[in-house]
């Protein structure tokens, strides 16, 4: 009896410090920060939508926007997280971030309330304007988060987990799966609320739950900083004061030796370097120097090929974006098996973080990232049979350039848009006529090959997608993780960006098999960037499956932390 009273005693207490520990605050603040971001990432593009006559147009320049800010801005944004203590890059990204959405929903809210009385004033341009706020207002947002990112996820969790690398693998992990599960629940969520009240409610509630929202994780923040004492020092701030120590020993030994010679060489020394670092000139070309010099460490860092491989699996269409899911609708599939599939595909991403702690566990972390490779590229290998499976609708007779050439050469006219549904109700359409203009398809053969494989690449997917984020966490040194980071996610905006440019090229459904070949075929490479990195660290040994690492042999978990309230 005594024993059952003191099992119990200790799964409450194990329970009690769990639920009171840094690593818990880091994941609900994580999973507050996603779950708003999921319904604002989702939500905006419906918005926009809805306020330009449901044409894509904003959202496409939305798009585009985003993607171009963080290539261009990435490196100084990294570098900035470096250069910063940790609680105030954090507390201010996370500030700017959710106060940029509240302001734009509001924005949205009056856009909403007034769009007419808008429209008549000023030729309309006044509307414009407020088009041009809201996408300005959600790119600084999104901005925002990009740092919140790479401070939190990138930063945060490598101090928090200390020198345990299975615990900063179950960290990220565990991370990637609060992403999976808000990928799914919060569009739902905000969606329900958009489809049974109004586009103009659902603007006021994204607001309401940032602003509560924000002022939990900034309370998270600030536990998680007073809990583990280490994000206080920064490497970077650690070098600059060993820096000054040895120049002021190094000016007294110059002041004992020739105090005059000395003096003036010092005070014209310090002359030359003010008078250049405070020039107009310096000041303006500062952020173009950081962005080289990121760049260039970027380029330099050990792990080069392994970053790159992760930003070469964005250049594909064989994901659940937008693109995909416009061709399964040619297809015939309809919005609830979509639905479907895109929870089969998070249940999918789910499993390949578990997968990812299994493997890394028995076989060291950079055979995890190449035993991920090879099951991404086989279950792709689906989609490539698809191509060729009856009710594929590749036509090679049909130049891929088709529509894009005659639009810009003026040979066709554009198509008329369709006719709402209120006009087909109007007219009195029967059910059947409606059916009969849906899509008609041959055989969904060709599409269950293309989703079977989608869905199970998801596994492969994440398990390097996590393989590739600790590699740089332990990689990486303290004061250019940011840069480093920031890089990375340029890197894969770039890759992104050119995955979208190469639909616009060629976007008529009988060149969709072209892009998939084109798609798995920069996978591959992508994947082979990984192989020629991983043998370059493990050489023949990387062959040797369930066999640590040599930097994880000694997987010694660090000391206890003080991280309980």
């Amino acid at each position: 009896m005594t024993h059952q009273v003191e099992r119990k005693k200790r799964c409450y207490d194990s329970v009690i410090d769990y639920f009171t520990s840094a690593k818990f605050f880091i994941y609900l603040g994580h999973a507050l920060s996603t779950w708003g971001d999921r319904m604002w990432h989702f939500a905006v593009a419906v918005f926009l939508v809805e306020l330009y006559g449901n044409s894509l147009l904003l959202t496409a320049v939305y798009g585009l926007v985003v993607a171009g800010s963080v290539l261009l801005l990435g490196a100084i944004i990294g570098d900035w997280v470096d250069k910063n203590a940790r609680l105030k890059v954090a507390q201010t990204s996370l500030i700017v971030q959710n106060s940029a959405v509240i302001l734009c929903g509001i924005l949205l809210m009056v856009i909403f309330l007034c769009k007419v009385q808008l429209s008549s004033l000023f030729n309309g341009w006044l509307l414009t304007l407020c088009y041009i706020l809201v996408i300005s207002i959600a790119n600084i947002a999104n901005l925002a988060s990009t740092a919140t990112a790479i401070t939190i996820q990138r930063d945060w969790i490598v101090v928090v987990a200390g020198e345990d690398r299975s615990r900063l693998a179950d960290m990220n992990a565990t991370v990637r799966r609060i992403d999976q599960l808000t990928n799914i629940l919060a569009p739902l969520a905000v969606g329900q609320i958009i489809t049974f009240t109004s586009p103009m409610a659902g603007c006021g509630f994204i607001a309401g739950w940032n602003l509560c929202s924000m002022c939990l994780e900034y309370f998270l923040l600030w536990k998680v900083y007073q809990m583990t004492p280490a994000l206080a020092i920064k490497t970077s701030q650690k070098e600059d004061e060993q820096e000054l120590k040895q120049l002021n020993v190094q000016k007294d030994v110059e002041a004992v030796q020739k105090p005059s010679e000395s003096s003036e060489l010092m005070s014209g020394v310090a002359e030359a370097s003010s008078v250049e670092k405070n020039g107009c000139c310096y000041n303006i070309t500062e952020p173009f120097r950081t962005l080289r010099d990121g760049w260039v460490a970027y380029y330099n860092q050990p792990i080069f090929f392994a970053g790159m491989s992760l930003a070469f699996l964005y250049m594909t269409v064989l994901g659940f974006d937008c693109i995909t899911t416009g061709f399964a609708y040619t297809q015939g599939l309809n919005g609830s098996i979509l639905s479907l599939l895109m929870g089969a595909s998070a249940i999918t991403g789910i499993l390949g973080t578990m997968a990812f702690t299994w493997i890394r566990k028995r076989c060291g972390l950079v055979r995890t990232g190449f035993i991920s490779g090879v099951a991404q590229i086989s279950c792709l290998a689906l989609c490539v049979v698809s191509v060729f499976m009856p009710g594929s609708p590749l036509d090679l007779t049909v130049s891929p350039f088709q529509d894009i050439t005659s639009h810009f050469m003026g040979d066709s006219s554009l198509p008329e848009a369709n006719p709402t549904t209120d006009s087909f109700i109007n007219r009195s359409t029967s059910a059947y006529e409606i059916e009969e203009m849906k899509p008609q398809v041959v055989s969904y053969l060709s599409v269950s090959f293309l989703f079977a494989g989608v869905i199970a690449a998801r596994v492969g997917l994440w398990s390097f997608d996590l393989t590739v984020t600790q590699l740089i966490q332990e990689n990486v040194i303290e004061s250019e993780r940011g840069v480093i980071n920031g890089v990375q996610n340029s890197m894969n905006y770039l890759l992104d960006l050119l995955h979208f440019i190469m639909v616009i090229l060629a976007p008529n459904p009988e060149a969709f098999g072209l892009l998939v070949i084109i798609s798995v075929s920069f996978v591959v490479m992508g994947h082979m960037m990984y192989f020629r990195y991983a043998y370059k660290t493990l050489r023949s040994r990387l062959f040797l499956c369930f066999s640590s690492d040599p930097k994880n042999e000694t997987d010694n978990p660090s000391p206890p932390e003080s991280d309980k309230v």
